[in-house]
């Protein structure tokens, strides 16, 4: 059959480019990896980027608290226990933080004026400032009665005023020499019940000191430095109303060691500062200038003191320095054990996967508590307490991140890079950790940052309820902290919420900063800017 065949002309074949050297062109954007697209699409996250730097500034405390706080974890101050923050130089500015203060709500005239005492004593005034009064209104036999009470905001720490102290004689000496180097009063004048008590004469009206039989039941108040009308402590005041001082003149029952340093104002040198007993020494010591001599500062608590006597600012630093420690070697082995169980059971399937499922689903059967409260129990008195609650976390820890791997290795095993690696002849090992374990790796870290503040809560709920004891290899723990300042909640609320503060915003910002990293690393969402 003919065909007719349309001619095309010789020039339509004319080369376009004869001469032109022809190459890719550079590509006027950077490449992108997968980590940077990943850290791209988690700067999006504002709430995790606020959590990521919480969760840094409170590691940076962690591990700066304890450094820089003038006391350690075993300082402790039998006294001052349960007090509120308190910084001298900050308080002497009275703008009302951090000034050691307490509302007491309930004061009589006769404790608020014997707080002023304190202060005419020591020349620390504990009153800080008088707020409103409050009325109260009773019914005494039949009759309406109408109580008034003070409200003031106190220094507790000043308000400790003189205590009783025995002293041996080699400490007693010692102060001396510092009154004397520093001029500040730890040794005051001593008291008699004798000298204190008194009650007017029937016949002549004046004040005469009562009996000492009237006084066997009356108790030692180191705080009365002056002439009382009754055992309750009310002042008898001079013609200028002023409390007239009862301190005592008896030589004989002063101490054996004769005292040579600066004396309190109106001391003629008559007065005595201590009181032989039993080859020591009883003496009136104003406690707060007693510290900084034991110490060689003055009391300084950013967070107060917890029920121990000690600072909560490096309490709290050395408790959170265990728990993040603690939190991140379980992880990194829950992460090590379950990525090669996860691994093996993900990669080969069928049987091997079907028997090492079942080994997981018993043990996580196995409520953590039990085996925490078990491990404790027995098995800390051969390895101690931290290896044992560090056994029990592992010992079933790790199934979650076992569970995740698998699910990712039946993801990606089956793709065509691994059969064409498997065809190039990559042993098994090769194919599970150099081809499918990494491609795994994003979700998986995911996940491992997740489990820290998980192990963080159930350490700090199990040291919290007592199961667990750590103060005795670790100095303390959030848990314990916070255990101890739940049962002064109401008279020293910071002792609870300073330590709960901490914990929670932990606690917090790690699951934010988890919940970003976890959409970030997601591969469905790689290239996406919106």
């Amino acid at each position: 059959m003919d065909m007719n065949y349309e001619r095309i002309p010789k020039e339509k074949f004319a080369f376009a480019q004869l001469n032109a050297n022809i190459h890719d062109k550079k590509l006027d954007t950077k490449a992108r990896g997968f980590f940077a697209d990943a850290m791209i699409r988690f700067r999006k996250n504002k709430s995790s980027v606020i959590a990521a730097y919480i969760i840094g500034f409170l590691v940076l405390f962690a591990i700066i608290a304890p450094l820089v706080s003038p006391y350690t974890v075993q300082d402790k101050d039998t006294t001052y226990t349960n007090y509120p923050p308190f910084v001298e130089s900050i308080a002497d500015l009275g703008i009302g933080i951090l000034d050691g203060s307490t509302v007491y709500d309930s004061l009589n005239d006769l404790q608020l004026a014997n707080l002023y005492a304190i202060g005419t004593e020591t020349g620390m005034n504990p009153v800080i400032k008088e707020l409103s009064d409050i009325e109260k209104v009773s019914i005494y036999r039949g009759q309406e009665r109408v109580t008034v009470y003070h409200r003031a905001r106190i220094n507790r720490y000043y308000a400790k005023g003189i205590v009783y102290r025995t002293i041996n004689y080699e400490e007693f000496q010692a102060i001396q020499e510092w009154q004397n180097e520093t001029g500040i009063q730890v040794l005051y004048p001593f008291v008699e019940k004798t000298g204190i008590y008194y009650e007017k004469d029937k016949e002549t009206g004046e004040y005469v000191p009562m009996e000492a039989k009237n006084l066997a039941n009356v108790s030692e108040n180191a705080q009365i430095w002056y002439r009382c009308s009754d055992t309750k402590g009310t002042p008898i005041l001079d013609a200028n109303g002023n409390r007239i001082a009862a301190y005592s003149t008896n030589v004989a029952k002063a101490g054996p060691i004769e005292y040579n340093s600066i004396r309190v104002e109106g001391d003629d040198g008559s007065y005595i500062y201590s009181w032989g007993k039993s080859g020591a020494l009883q003496v009136r010591i104003c406690y707060y200038n007693y510290y900084q001599f034991l110490n060689g500062k003055v009391p300084t608590y950013v967070f107060g003191t917890d029920e121990m006597g000690r600072d909560l600012f490096c309490a709290i630093g050395m408790g959170a320095r265990f728990s993040l420690v603690f939190a991140i070697i379980v992880s990194a082995i829950n992460l090590t054990i379950g990525a090669i169980y996860g691994a093996i059971q993900g990669y080969y399937g069928g049987a091997v996967d079907l028997a090492m499922d079942r080994v997981a689903d018993i043990l996580s059967g196995v409520p953590f508590i039990v085996v925490a409260t078990l491990f404790q129990l027995h098995l800390a008195q051969k390895v101690g307490p931290i290896v044992s609650f560090l056994f029990a976390f592992v010992m079933t820890g790790w199934i979650g991140m076992a569970a995740l791997t698998r699910k990712q290795f039946y993801r990606f095993k089956s793709q065509e890079y691994i059969l064409a690696a498997k065809t190039l002849g990559a042993s098994d090992w090769r194919l599970m950790f150099k081809h499918i374990f990494p491609n795994a790796l994003g979700t998986i870290i995911t996940s491992c940052v997740l489990v820290i503040p998980g192990v963080i809560s159930s350490e700090t709920s199990l040291t919290y309820l007592g199961i667990i004891n750590l103060s005795s290899f670790v100095g303390t723990s959030i848990g314990e902290l916070m255990s101890m300042g739940q049962v002064a909640m109401e008279t020293a609320p910071h002792a609870m919420l300073f330590p709960a503060m901490f914990i929670s915003l932990l606690l917090i910002s790690f699951n934010l900063f988890g919940n970003g990293l976890r959409d970030a690393f997601n591969p469905s969402t790689r290239g996406v800017e919106d």
